[in-house]
Protein backbone atom coordinates (compact mmCIF):
# COMPACT_ATOMS: atom_id res chain seq x y z
CA UNK A 1 0.00 0.00 0.00
CA UNK A 2 1.94 3.28 -0.95
CA UNK A 3 0.40 6.68 -0.36
CA UNK A 4 0.12 7.09 -4.52
CA UNK A 5 -1.58 4.59 -4.89
CA UNK A 6 -4.30 5.76 -2.63
CA UNK A 7 -3.95 9.30 -3.94
CA UNK A 8 -4.78 7.98 -7.04
CA UNK A 9 -8.02 5.71 -6.38
CA UNK A 10 -9.55 8.39 -4.32
CA UNK A 11 -8.76 11.00 -7.73
CA UNK A 12 -10.08 8.35 -9.92
CA UNK A 13 -13.39 7.41 -7.48
CA UNK A 14 -13.82 11.23 -7.31
CA UNK A 15 -14.02 11.34 -11.40
CA UNK A 16 -15.69 8.10 -11.79
CA UNK A 17 -13.01 6.44 -13.96
CA UNK A 18 -13.50 2.98 -13.20
CA UNK A 19 -10.47 1.74 -14.62
CA UNK A 20 -8.33 3.71 -13.04
CA UNK A 21 -9.97 2.77 -9.58
CA UNK A 22 -9.29 -0.69 -10.44
CA UNK A 23 -5.43 -0.03 -11.37
CA UNK A 24 -5.31 1.51 -8.16
CA UNK A 25 -6.32 -1.38 -6.33
CA UNK A 26 -4.47 -3.61 -7.98
CA UNK A 27 -1.51 -1.22 -6.89
CA UNK A 28 -2.31 -1.54 -3.48
CA UNK A 29 -4.74 1.18 -2.50
CA UNK A 30 -5.99 1.09 1.01
CA UNK A 31 -10.15 0.64 -0.02
CA UNK A 32 -10.28 2.59 3.30
CA UNK A 33 -7.80 5.63 2.83
CA UNK A 34 -9.64 8.85 3.27
CA UNK A 35 -9.37 11.91 1.32
CA UNK A 36 -11.05 15.15 1.80
CA UNK A 37 -13.37 16.04 4.31
CA UNK A 38 -12.88 12.42 5.38
CA UNK A 39 -14.73 11.02 2.43
CA UNK A 40 -13.45 7.25 1.20
CA UNK A 41 -13.17 7.09 -2.37
CA UNK A 42 -16.31 4.75 -2.17
CA UNK A 43 -18.34 8.05 -0.69
CA UNK A 44 -16.44 10.36 -2.95
CA UNK A 45 -17.94 7.98 -5.87
CA UNK A 46 -21.00 7.57 -4.62
CA UNK A 47 -21.59 11.91 -4.14
CA UNK A 48 -21.29 12.09 -7.71
CA UNK A 49 -23.28 9.14 -8.34
CA UNK A 50 -20.72 7.51 -10.09
CA UNK A 51 -21.88 3.92 -10.95
CA UNK A 52 -19.49 2.13 -12.41
CA UNK A 53 -16.54 3.35 -10.19
CA UNK A 54 -18.58 2.67 -7.03
CA UNK A 55 -19.56 -0.91 -8.16
CA UNK A 56 -15.89 -1.71 -8.52
CA UNK A 57 -15.03 -0.20 -4.89
CA UNK A 58 -17.89 -2.42 -3.78
CA UNK A 59 -16.95 -5.23 -5.58
CA UNK A 60 -13.82 -4.92 -4.29
CA UNK A 61 -14.84 -4.94 -0.69
CA UNK A 62 -15.21 -1.45 0.36
CA UNK A 63 -17.16 -0.61 3.21
CA UNK A 64 -20.80 0.82 2.43
CA UNK A 65 -20.94 1.86 5.77
CA UNK A 66 -18.25 3.75 6.27
CA UNK A 67 -18.81 7.66 6.98
CA UNK A 68 -17.09 10.94 5.89
CA UNK A 69 -16.75 14.10 8.34
CA UNK A 70 -20.36 14.65 8.04
CA UNK A 71 -21.44 11.38 8.86
CA UNK A 72 -22.75 10.46 5.15
CA UNK A 73 -22.00 6.94 4.31
CA UNK A 74 -22.07 5.40 0.50
CA UNK A 75 -25.61 3.72 1.57
CA UNK A 76 -26.74 7.15 3.34
CA UNK A 77 -26.03 9.40 1.12
CA UNK A 78 -27.36 7.19 -2.09
CA UNK A 79 -30.67 6.77 -0.32
CA UNK A 80 -30.80 10.68 0.13
CA UNK A 81 -30.07 11.49 -2.91
CA UNK A 82 -31.71 8.95 -5.05
CA UNK A 83 -28.76 7.43 -6.65
CA UNK A 84 -30.46 3.98 -6.51
CA UNK A 85 -28.28 1.95 -9.15
CA UNK A 86 -25.56 2.43 -5.65
CA UNK A 87 -28.35 2.45 -3.36
CA UNK A 88 -28.77 -1.38 -4.79
CA UNK A 89 -25.46 -2.20 -4.15
CA UNK A 90 -24.85 -0.86 -0.96
CA UNK A 91 -28.11 -3.10 0.50
CA UNK A 92 -26.61 -6.28 -1.37
CA UNK A 93 -23.16 -5.94 0.08
CA UNK A 94 -23.96 -4.97 3.71
CA UNK A 95 -26.16 -1.79 4.42
CA UNK A 96 -26.80 -1.08 8.02
CA UNK A 97 -30.32 0.06 7.81
CA UNK A 98 -30.15 1.10 11.39
CA UNK A 99 -27.52 3.87 10.58
CA UNK A 100 -28.17 7.40 10.70
CA UNK A 101 -27.07 10.66 9.31
CA UNK A 102 -25.80 13.85 11.25
CA UNK A 103 -29.15 14.79 11.77
CA UNK A 104 -30.18 11.36 13.65
CA UNK A 105 -31.80 9.94 10.71
CA UNK A 106 -32.28 6.88 8.01
CA UNK A 107 -31.76 7.01 4.53
CA UNK A 108 -36.04 7.56 4.50
CA UNK A 109 -36.38 10.18 5.87
CA UNK A 110 -34.19 12.26 3.26
CA UNK A 111 -35.73 10.65 0.94
CA UNK A 112 -39.01 10.93 2.08
CA UNK A 113 -38.42 14.83 2.60
CA UNK A 114 -37.42 14.57 -1.65
CA UNK A 115 -40.26 12.61 -2.93
CA UNK A 116 -37.82 10.26 -4.21
CA UNK A 117 -40.27 7.48 -4.53
CA UNK A 118 -38.33 4.78 -6.56
CA UNK A 119 -35.77 5.00 -3.71
CA UNK A 120 -38.49 5.14 -1.57
CA UNK A 121 -40.13 1.83 -2.30
CA UNK A 122 -36.30 0.55 -2.51
CA UNK A 123 -35.59 1.14 1.13
CA UNK A 124 -38.88 0.25 2.53
CA UNK A 125 -38.67 -3.31 0.48
CA UNK A 126 -35.34 -3.73 2.05
CA UNK A 127 -37.17 -3.07 5.93
CA UNK A 128 -36.01 0.24 7.04
CA UNK A 129 -37.41 1.14 10.20
CA UNK A 130 -40.66 3.70 8.42
CA UNK A 131 -41.42 5.42 12.11
CA UNK A 132 -37.66 6.01 13.00
CA UNK A 133 -37.79 9.52 15.10
CA UNK A 134 -34.63 11.85 13.76
CA UNK A 135 -33.07 14.60 16.17
CA UNK A 136 -35.34 16.71 15.26
CA UNK A 137 -38.44 14.75 16.75
CA UNK A 138 -39.23 13.71 12.73
CA UNK A 139 -40.24 10.36 10.85
CA UNK A 140 -40.35 9.99 7.45
CA UNK A 141 -44.07 10.81 6.76
CA UNK A 142 -43.17 14.15 9.06
CA UNK A 143 -40.82 15.51 6.75
CA UNK A 144 -43.05 14.48 3.67
CA UNK A 145 -45.67 16.45 5.47
CA UNK A 146 -43.51 19.21 6.34
CA UNK A 147 -40.77 20.00 3.72
CA UNK A 148 -42.76 18.61 1.07
CA UNK A 149 -45.11 21.07 -1.06
CA UNK A 150 -48.30 18.91 -1.23
CA UNK A 151 -48.53 18.32 -4.78
CA UNK A 152 -49.19 14.74 -6.02
CA UNK A 153 -45.93 13.06 -6.02
CA UNK A 154 -46.03 13.65 -2.19
CA UNK A 155 -49.63 12.11 -1.62
CA UNK A 156 -47.75 9.28 -3.17
CA UNK A 157 -45.10 9.16 -0.84
CA UNK A 158 -47.60 9.99 1.80
CA UNK A 159 -49.41 6.80 0.89
CA UNK A 160 -46.36 4.67 -0.02
CA UNK A 161 -45.34 5.36 3.86
CA UNK A 162 -48.49 4.38 5.32
CA UNK A 163 -48.94 1.29 3.11
CA UNK A 164 -45.35 0.87 4.22
CA UNK A 165 -46.29 0.85 7.35
CA UNK A 166 -46.07 4.39 8.88
CA UNK A 167 -48.13 5.14 12.15
CA UNK A 168 -49.99 8.14 11.59
CA UNK A 169 -50.64 8.61 15.11
CA UNK A 170 -46.56 9.81 15.99
CA UNK A 171 -47.00 13.54 17.01
CA UNK A 172 -43.77 15.47 15.73
CA UNK A 173 -41.47 16.77 18.26
CA UNK A 174 -43.69 19.82 19.12
CA UNK A 175 -46.65 17.59 19.72
CA UNK A 176 -48.43 18.20 16.57
CA UNK A 177 -49.74 15.20 14.82
CA UNK A 178 -49.19 14.29 11.09
CA UNK A 179 -53.05 14.76 10.00
CA UNK A 180 -52.80 18.40 11.42
CA UNK A 181 -49.46 19.15 9.94
CA UNK A 182 -51.09 18.54 6.84
CA UNK A 183 -54.29 20.17 7.88
CA UNK A 184 -52.65 23.74 8.29
CA UNK A 185 -50.91 23.55 4.87
CA UNK A 186 -53.73 22.94 3.38
CA UNK A 187 -53.11 19.60 1.98
CA UNK A 188 -56.33 18.00 1.71
CA UNK A 189 -55.77 15.25 -0.63
CA UNK A 190 -52.78 14.11 2.33
CA UNK A 191 -55.17 14.61 4.77
CA UNK A 192 -57.47 12.00 2.80
CA UNK A 193 -54.73 9.44 3.06
CA UNK A 194 -54.19 10.11 6.66
CA UNK A 195 -57.73 9.70 7.35
CA UNK A 196 -58.19 6.58 5.47
CA UNK A 197 -55.55 4.87 7.87
CA UNK A 198 -56.91 6.08 10.60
Amino acid sequence: MTESADTALLTAAAAGDADAVRSAIDAGADLEARGGNGATALVAATKQNHVEAARVLIEAGADVNAKDDIQDSAYLYAGARGHDEILQLTLANGADLASTNRFGGTALIPASERGLLPTIRILLDAGVDVNHVNDLGWTALHEAIVLGDGSATYVEVVRTLIEGGADVSIPDGEGVSPRRLAADRGYDAIVAEIDRAG
